[in-house]
């Protein structure tokens, strides 16, 4: 167990630590919803293909039309690769910005947990490092393909393809942005499981860090959802500033496993009763008082009478 000493200087340097990571957690979450935005918006006016369009060459007796109906949006990518290739580039910034303020987080858990799943930072650096990787990548191949379609002269279905999805360079990064995800996302659950076992976050920043991880791994819904994780990031960077409503959690300033109280611990302690009763024991009642012999008398008498 550590000394009153190692406990004041492992909170001395978590508050350091905390407070060079705070701007930077504010600045990721703001960043990590700017990329979201930036690459939405450029592909909000990019040309669809509707069913009827799409089955268009088929129904006039044409298998594979020399020109494909989905022409038009590569070309329509290809000419936008900046911006979106920009917009990655953010994003992949605000994921560094993640994994650094996971590490710190770990950190401070594993002091209080010692026994914290020992894969969990090698998830979050690997997973972290690979997502941004890929996330840069996956723009750069597709401008490339888009690039190479839109200058060139095969314009079939099976050119559209490989520009958007097909190419084994497209593959390569699908599969090492999946990986990579699940790994971060694996290693950023980990660590919010166990802050909450710890106290270190309040549960429902713990939770929505999990939502967070899965929508990192999932990054569906476009900019709406992607608002989740910015939003976690943007608090985290209260929390580690040490403003955050309140006053900081106790695990952080005892230095020790502060663990949240339960929902029965909470309504004994509001009820005013010992938190043992709480947990679904109820008070005995009280035995009913005996009668006295000397009331069942008279009440026999005046019977009688």
């Amino acid at each position: 167990m550590p000394s009153a000493g190692e406990i004041r200087r492992q909170v001395a340097e978590e508050t350091e630590r905390r407070n060079r990571l705070a701007v930077p957690s504010f600045a990721g979450g703001f960043l990590y919803l700017l990329s979201s935005i930036v690459i939405a918006a450029t592909l909000n006016n990019a040309p669809t293909v509707g069913l009827l369009q799409g089955l268009q060459p088929a129904l006039s007796g044409v298998a594979n039309p020399a020109v494909s109906p989905r022409a038009a949006e590569v070309k329509f990518i290809s000419h936008r690769a900046l911006p979106l290739i920009a917009g990655s580039f953010v994003a992949s910034v605000a994921v560094l910005v993640l994994m650094l303020i996971l590490l710190m987080l770990l950190r401070a858990v594993v002091y209080r947990r010692p026994n914290t799943w020992a894969a969990a930072r090698p998830l979050v650096v690997a997973g972290g490092i690979a997502v941004a990787i890929a996330s840069l990548a996956h723009q750069i191949v597709s401008a490339i393909e888009t690039h190479k379609f839109a200058v060139g002269h095969d314009l079939t279905g099976h050119a559209v393809e490989q520009a958007l999805t097909k190419s084994t360079p497209d593959q390569i990064v699908a599969y090492l942005s999946l990986i990579a995800g699940l790994a971060l996302a694996a290693g950023m659950i980990t660590v919010m499981i166990n802050a909450l076992r710890v106290g270190l976050l309040p549960r429902w920043m713990g939770i929505l860090g999990m939502f967070s991880a899965l929508l990192i791994f999932l990054p569906i819904g476009g900019a709406t959802l992607q608002l989740v994780p910015a939003f976690w990031m943007v608090m985290m960077g209260l929390l580690n500033s040490q403003k955050w409503p309140g006053g900081d959690p106790p695990a952080w300033t005892e230095g020790e496993a502060r663990p949240w109280p339960s929902r029965a611990q909470v309504q004994a302690e509001r009820a005013g009763r010992d938190p043992r009763t709480a947990a679904g024991v109820a008070d005995a009642p009280p035995a009913p008082a005996p009668v006295k012999a000397s009331s069942r008398k008279r009440r026999k008498r005046g019977a009688r009478g």
